[in-house]
C-alpha cells in the first residue's frame, strides 16, 4: 500500500468525502444483501478517514454481529455508546451481542436501558420487565 510522507495510507488521505459517502451507502447495501465481510471492508476505509463517524461505526458493529464476529461487534457498539449513551438501538444491539455470546446478565442490562430510552415494543419485550 502506498504511503504519504507523513506515513498515512495514500488511499485514505487522497480520497474525498464523496468516496466515503459512496462507500458507506455501498456498505449498507452489502449488509442488506447479507455480505457483512464486504461491508466491513468498505467501512474500514471510511472509519480510517473519519474515526469520529458514529454512524459508520454503528453500521460496522452491525456487520460484525451479522458475521458472528461478536467481540469486534461488542467493542464497536461500546464505542458508539461512549459517544452516544442515549442511543437505544446501540444498547439493544449490544444486548443482542451479549445474548449471542452467552452473557445474559450483561444482555439484560442493555435490553433494559434500550427499553427505558425508547418504548419500542421489540425493546420492551426483550427487556422482560415482569417480576422475576
Amino acid at each position: 500500500m502506498e504511503r504519504t510522507s507523513q506515513g498515512k495510507d495514500a488511499s485514505v488521505s487522497n480520497s474525498n468525502p464523496e468516496t466515503h459517502v459512496i462507500d458507506y451507502r455501498a456498505a449498507e447495501q452489502l449488509l442488506a444483501a447479507r455480505d457483512p465481510r464486504g461491508a466491513v471492508k468498505l467501512l474500514d476505509s471510511v472509519i480510517a478517514a473519519h474515526p469520529e463517524n458514529t454512524a459508520a461505526r454503528l453500521l460496522r458493529a452491525r456487520a460484525f454481529f451479522l458475521g458472528a464476529q461478536l467481540r469486534p461487534a461488542e467493542l464497536e457498539f461500546e464505542l458508539v455508546l461512549e459517544r452516544e449513551p442515549d442511543n437505544a438501538y446501540a444498547h439493544f444491539a449490544l444486548a443482542r451481542t451479549f445474548e449471542r455470546a452467552g452473557k445474559p446478565e450483561q444482555a439484560k442490562r442493555h435490553f433494559r436501558l434500550a427499553a427505558a430510552l425508547d418504548p419500542n415494543p421489540e425493546y420492551l419485550k426483550a427487556a422482560r420487565f415482569e417480576t422475576e
